[in-house]
């Protein structure tokens, strides 16, 4: 059986240096390849024995090159295929894409207020890829959720459980359809790094449960014991097929964005889904919550698509 292969697109900035050295990370703990893309439609065909003076394609070469050495230095085991290819990033990504198992690109801070952002081919990928892409930020890891910015807020006196709050793989989980590729790729996720997998599902309360002095507690609390269940006839299948991962459902009673957002904090990697839109044209769509993880989440985040 072939390797999987895992590919970071890079650009040469310290965000994509990054992503290279999280799928690094990634391929090793996986037994995988590990590919380095770095598109350059300048590229021009060179004899073997060009002067490096002469090269029209060396500053190209550097940025692969560069990263190889960077990734060697802390993995000198793994398997790397350094790829320059003569074509436009965005097409050369969404190839990787379907060829990989991963595609993990760098995010850069846009402020002070340290949002993220993609560039136009960044988002363009996420937004058309076939498999899912892991985006990840220069200096990132785990670490709080941004507070500021448009559906950055963590809502107040919505704590979330204290046995959520270590190492662990976040998922966020829509109950409005299927979502098998999501949970399965969060549940792998969680298995192979031995640890907690929090199931976060983002519900504001019914317009029912409020009075002129605030939310009903019953009401509250039957609208509550309902979502945990629907949430718990989500998981129950992975939860059997992956016996070993401790999984800790939560209901939010916010949007789903500002559940997702309260949740990543301290998160080592946080799995957002995206559902397909084959048939409309136009700029890419990647939905709310992924959008809203995309520009104020710090740890890594996956997006991956689902029907």
């Amino acid at each position: 059986m072939e390797p999987e292969i895992i590919t970071a697109g890079l650009d040469g900035s310290a965000e994509s240096l990054a992503a290279a050295h999280w799928a690094a990370d990634e391929a090793d703990r996986r037994g995988a390849v590990l590919r380095l893309l770095h598109a350059w439609i300048m590229l021009a065909a060179q004899a073997p024995d060009t002067a490096p003076e002469r090269d029209q394609n060396v500053c190209a070469r550097e940025v692969v090159r560069a990263a190889s050495a960077a990734v060697r230095a802390r993995h000198p085991h793994l398997r790397i295929v350094e790829d320059l290819v003569g074509d436009e990033p965005e097409p050369a990504l969404l190839r990787a894409a379907a060829e990989s198992r991963l595609l993990v690109l760098g995010s850069r801070a846009l402020s002070a207020w340290e949002s993220f952002v993609l560039g136009d081919v960044g988002l363009s990928v996420v937004g058309r890829a076939e498999g899912p892409v892991v985006l990840v930020r220069a200096g990132g890891g785990p670490g709080e959720a941004e507070r500021a910015g448009p559906g950055g807020p963590t809502a107040p006196g919505r704590p979330l459980p204290p046995d959520a709050s270590g190492p662990r793989v976040v998922a966020a989980v829509g109950l409005g359809g299927p979502c098998d590729r999501l949970l399965a790729f969060a549940f792998e996720e969680a298995a192979g790094r031995g640890v907690l997998l929090q199931a976060v599902h983002g519900r504001p309360f019914p317009v029912h449960v409020f009075t002129p002095w605030g939310a009903d507690p019953d009401a509250s609390a039957e609208v509550t014991a309902a979502a945990e269940a629907e949430l718990r006839d989500a998981l129950r299948p992975w939860r059997e097929r992956f016996p070993g991962v401790p999984v800790q459902p939560t209901v939010v009673h916010d949007s789903a964005a500002r559940a997702v957002v309260q949740a990543a904090g301290g998160a080592g990697l946080l799995v957002v889904g995206r559902r397909r839109h084959r048939r409309l044209p136009g700029a890419p769509r990647v939905g709310p919550v992924a959008h809203a993880a995309i520009h104020h989440v710090t740890c890594p985040v996956a997006i991956v698509p689902h029907d």
